[in-house]
């Protein structure tokens, strides 16, 4: 994959998750520093407030994962500037390029990968 291809793909992921992180915040309300705490207590039956922790410790842990994501893509950027993408970090062979169309944000070859495990 020629690196403008990389980078411009990246960079449309990049803006999808980052829209995604910006409803999901919003939903719950959370600024990007703000720690999150216990939701309010105030009177309600117990099983109201089970099923309101449950789907905000859902919608916490699915922010986390787009987090992670967005990490990722910018770290795959990054290595489009450096010059590295598509190179596995352990071998430094080329990626093969179905896996990078896969996965952009691959940092090594599938049986890198599964080697190291």
């Amino acid at each position: 994959m020629e690196p403008e291809d990389a980078r411009e793909r990246l960079v449309a992921e990049q803006q999808r998750v980052e829209g995604l992180i910006g409803e999901l915040r919003s939903e719950l309300g959370v600024a990007e520093n703000e720690d999150i705490s216990e939701l309010s207590d105030y009177d309600q039956h117990p099983a109201d407030t089970g099923t309101e922790t449950f789907e905000r410790e859902k919608d916490l842990s699915i922010l986390e994962q787009l987090e992670n994501e967005l990490a990722e893509l910018e770290a795959a950027l990054a290595r489009v500037d450096d010059g590295t993408y598509g190179v596995d970090e352990v071998t430094g062979e080329p990626i093969d390029p179905a896996r990078l169309d896969a996965l952009p944000t691959a940092r090594t070859n599938v049986d890198t990968e599964e080697s190291a495990r």
